[in-house]
């Protein structure tokens, strides 16, 4: 099947990125680790939950505890790690939702929280203080500088109406949903979205993903119909049986307000999808941002950017809208990562339970083969797949992958289905060969715990130089997991700013040489479930004591900076045209 589709592909040339090759593929002995990286990637690294003491003390309250009724109830929310005052330290965004019919006391209803990072591990929080406070259900959550002015602003989504805060600089937020044409009279479900520059004028536009047209009032009961039974037991309905919602990408008109184009841009012709989360990285190195979006129980998309503001779906003969069977899945969160160091982008995927997640390798001709079980993540079917990321979290030069689980039925604790509610945490560490183990039993007290979590975020909220991990707990706190030994190993830690392309330099890519070993990775925003991850770009080193190469390509003008011969263990600010302008030794390191 996959290779019928690569020559569809190949025969609607949609095979791009040769001129690109020069720059991305030294040749790098790829399916080997090499011997200094192997022995320096041994054990002991852990994980602490550390997020009660650190001070994140408020509950992700969403729907009904023991028993969900309707579908909004147990699809859950995201979270965001992002510098929202540009002190180079990690803050915390926490989504939140309410309940049903919930009569709440005066200034008691769950809100959504914005904690700051004191910089000694731990968090104030400073909600009130930012304007940021709203109760509802809120879904999902994205970073990115849309006015160019230097401060990232924050777009969340609701069932109901989705909000654009604009960063102001002071450690406030102001609504300017309206005033920038995003605000929708009809209530919607909106679940993942991405900031992108889908049309490289320097500025950010957005996409926004639907997930289903809800109207509680005309949906059956538990047990009614086929939709609302799960092995044989009623659950709540959905997502099969209901309206879809429609995706929607707006574009940035550069005067602080947007435009629905959607229809001309291509976005609309798939018709409605289950979408939930939505990435955007230029998959076939072409130059130009693509968009990928995981769907639940239906194909997934991969809208490839036509260069003329428009898109077409290509996600069937690309090999990426359905597992390597050909049948469609419960997706739900995506990472994207170069997990075999050829200098292709490369797609994780998860999916509900009784499914394997995906892992869809590229093939470097705009296609993908999924790889799942090659690489040895076919193992899990029982999990309820969500957040997921590509991380190196043991710093050896190779980038494993995070997945953290949950049930949406409370109700299966008591059904002897041989299934819980609150499920594991799992780490797959790559092996650097093309495959992965299962280590999450030898990570520490962070991955023995059990909770039905839905999004995570990745980042170095400690700025120690190793990757940590916030998760959002559906009806309980959320997980702040400190990585402890990760930086045994070095690393190197990059912020860009962009001047000619957009402030926050989203779909810029950077490349790290260390010896005959390259990696690359580039500034993104969503991913995960409905969530964002650090804006700064981390790379473990393994034993490499220096950095060969580190390049830089703008997107914009997909002009490339080089900078050769750097010491490790820094977090490096660079400006796009201006070179480094700031090298940072971790905390606590001279």
């Amino acid at each position: 099947m996959n290779f019928s589709r690569r020559n569809l592909l190949s025969a609607a040339g949609l095979a791009l990125g040769d001129r690109w090759l020069e720059w991305l593929a030294t040749p790098l002995d790829r399916w080997r680790r090499p011997p200094a990286l192997r022995a320096a990637a041994g054990p002991g690294v852990t994980f602490v939950d550390v997020g009660r003491q650190a001070g994140l003390n408020s509950i992700n309250v969403w729907g009904g505890v023991r028993r969900k009724k309707y579908i909004i109830e147990a699809k859950g929310s995201g979270i965001a790690f992002f510098d929202y005052d540009q002190d180079g330290w990690l803050d915390i965004y926490l989504t939140n939702g309410t309940r049903l019919d919930a009569t709440w006391p005066p200034g008691q209803a769950p809100t959504t929280h914005l904690y700051h990072n004191n910089r000694d591990g731990t968090f104030t929080d400073v909600t009130a203080r930012s304007g940021l406070a709203r109760t509802g259900w809120q879904t999902g959550v994205c970073v990115g500088d849309y006015d160019n002015d230097g401060w990232d602003d924050l777009f969340l989504t609701f069932w109901g109406h989705n909000v654009l805060f604009h960063n102001n600089g002071d450690g406030t937020f102001t609504d300017v949903t309206r005033k920038a044409g995003l605000w929708l009279d009809a209530n919607r479900w909106g679940s993942g979205c991405t900031w992108l520059d889908y049309d490289r004028d320097g500025r950010l536009d957005l996409f926004v993903a639907n997930y289903i047209v809800l109207d509680l009032e005309r949906v059956p009961a538990a047990g009614e119909s086929a939709i609302c039974t799960w092995k044989g037991m009623p659950v709540m309905c959905g997502p099969r049986g209901l309206p879809a919602g429609s995706n929607l990408l707006y574009h940035n008109n550069g005067d602080g307000t947007f435009t629905d184009v959607s229809e001309r841009a291509g976005i609309l012709k798939p018709g409605p999808r289950y979408s939930i989360t939505a990435v955007s990285y230029d998959f076939d190195n072409d130059g130009w941002p693509d968009i990928y979006v995981a769907v639940d129980s239906d194909a997934s998309l991969l809208f490839h950017n036509q260069h003329d503001g428009t898109f077409k779906d290509i996600a069937d003969i690309a090999g990426c809208a359905y597992n390597q069977d050909g049948a469609e899945q419960a997706g739900m969160g995506v990472a994207v990562g170069d997990y075999n160091a050829d200098g292709w982008l490369d797609i994780f995927k998860t999916n509900f339970s009784d499914d394997t997640a995906d892992l869809y390798r590229n093939n470097r001709d705009g296609t993908f083969t999924d790889a799942t079980y090659q690489a040895g993540l076919g193992g899990d079917t029982r999990d309820v797949k969500w957040g997921c990321g590509f991380l190196d979290y043991d710093n050896d030069g190779w980038p494993d992958i995070m997945q953290v689980n949950g049930h949406v039925y409370p109700e299966i604790d008591a059904a002897h289905l041989g299934q819980t509610f609150k499920e594991r945490r799992i780490m797959y560490r790559n092996l650097g060969n093309g495959k992965f183990r299962d280590v999450s039993a030898a990570l520490g007290p962070g991955f023995a715990e059990r909770y039905s979590s839905r999004g995570c975020a990745f980042g170095d909220f400690d700025n120690d130089g190793d990757v940590d991990v916030i998760v959002n707990n559906m009806n309980d706190y959320p997980s702040l997991l400190r990585n402890d030994g990760g930086n045994r190993n070095h690393w190197i830690k990059v912020k860009l700013i962009g001047t000619q392309c957009n402030r926050t330099a989203l779909g810029a890519r950077v490349r790290v040489v260390t010896g005959k070993h390259a990696q690359m990775d580039e500034v993104h925003s969503g991913t995960s479930v409905m969530s964002q991850s650090d804006l700064r770009l981390h790379f473990g080193l393994g034993a490499a004591k220096r950095i060969d190469r580190l390049e830089v390509k703008w997107p914009t003008t997909q002009k490339t900076e080089v900078f050769t011969n750097l010491e490790p263990n820094r977090i490096l600010t660079i400006k796009e045209g201006a070179g480094i302008i700031r090298r940072e030794a971790p905390a606590g390191k001279k």
